[in-house]
């Protein structure tokens, strides 16, 4: 797991900017989600983290 700090507000392009490329490539697809202060968005795009939000990005899981 990696983290790192970013300045707020945070919206989407901000956050595309901060991650690597390839990154950011995975953050589009639309099985990747985005939390933020603990919540899910259902919209990722609407992203806008304040100072102290988290920010996590969820990757798809596989089931078994």
């Amino acid at each position: 797991m990696e983290s790192c700090e970013a300045p707020a507000p945070l919206d989407w392009a901000g956050l595309l900017q901060i991650v690597t490329p390839s990154v950011a490539q995975q953050l589009r697809d639309e099985q990747v989600y985005v939390a933020c202060a603990g919540r899910v968005l259902a919209d990722k795009t609407a992203l806008n983290a304040q100072d102290g939000d988290e920010v996590a990005l969820l990757p798809p899981v596989s089931g078994g």
